[in-house]
């Protein structure tokens, strides 16, 4: 049963690894810019909601 545990062990930081090399890629300047684009999406087409009948003005 003892690897049973030690299996556990590994795991437990194998996904602790990875979640910290997410974190990094998330925050890394060199994907700011993409981020951004991806950000700014929902507000680029707001004019095209307003035509198709919508109560906004």
């Amino acid at each position: 049963m003892d690897i049973v545990n030690d299996l556990r062990s590994f795991v437990t930081v194998g996904f602790f690894i990875l979640f910290l090399g997410i974190v990094a890629w998330a925050y890394s300047s060199r994907n700011r810019s993409a981020f951004d684009e991806a950000a700014a999406l929902p507000f680029l087409d707001e004019d095209n909601k307003t035509s198709n009948g919508g109560t906004h003005e």
